[in-house]
Formats: structure tokens, sequence, C-alpha cells
């Protein structure tokens, strides 16, 4: 067990800034289209982080067109270019998924004042 935590700590990525759910973030992944490949921002709220070390994901949320988009990150995952803070939030959960049923000024989160 051992060994398979050391590969694990050797491949987890050393520049990942602190973020908790809550926070909006802008996360860049890298899109392949044949033989071409550009960076794709992707902007949203952080409404659940999940697992620990080399298996952690995050899932951010964003409201595009009146239709909500949800997308589930791996943290330490090569297509996951950089992960920016744009501002921190304020929450008293650790998961929002309550955020799904709510439309307009409910479904802001309050910012952190850091």
């Amino acid at each position: 067990m051992d060994a398979l935590k050391l590969i694990a700590q050797d491949s987890m990525k050393k520049d990942v800034p602190q973020f908790s759910v809550g926070d909006t973030i802008k996360v860049h992944v890298l899109i392949k289209e044949g033989e071409k490949s550009r960076i794709q921002v992707f902007e949203g709220t952080v409404i659940a982080k999940k697992h620990g070390g080399i298996s952690e994901t995050f899932t951010v949320r964003r409201v595009a067109h009146g239709c909500g988009i949800e997308r589930v990150f791996p943290l330490h995952s090569p297509v996951v270019e950089k992960v920016e803070v744009v501002r921190y939030g304020k929450v008293r959960r650790a998961k929002l998924y309550y955020l799904r049923d709510r439309v307009g000024k409910a479904a802001k989160v309050k910012e952190a004042l850091k």
C-alpha cells in the first residue's frame, strides 16, 4: 500500500491553489479536436469536492443561456491546465446541491472577506 501512495504523490500536481466549496473559479481545460488542441475556460461556482489525494474531484456549476451546466473535474488530471480563484464564497455547507433548485438572486453565494 505504501508503494501505491508514493506513486500517487509523485503524480499529484504541486501548483493547485487552495479553494473550497462556494468559491467562484476559472478552470482552464485542454480540449483536443482532431490534431489540434486548445484551452477552454469554464467559470462557475464550486458546489462539491469529493475524495482526496490523487482521486480528488470537484464539481463546478454555471448558468449559461438560462440552462444550468455542471462539470466534474479531476483535480490532478493533465486535462486541467490551471485553476484560478475569482472570488471566495461564504457558505455553511459541504455540498451546495440546493443551488440547482434556485434561480436569480436566490442562487447567489455571499462573498467572504479574506
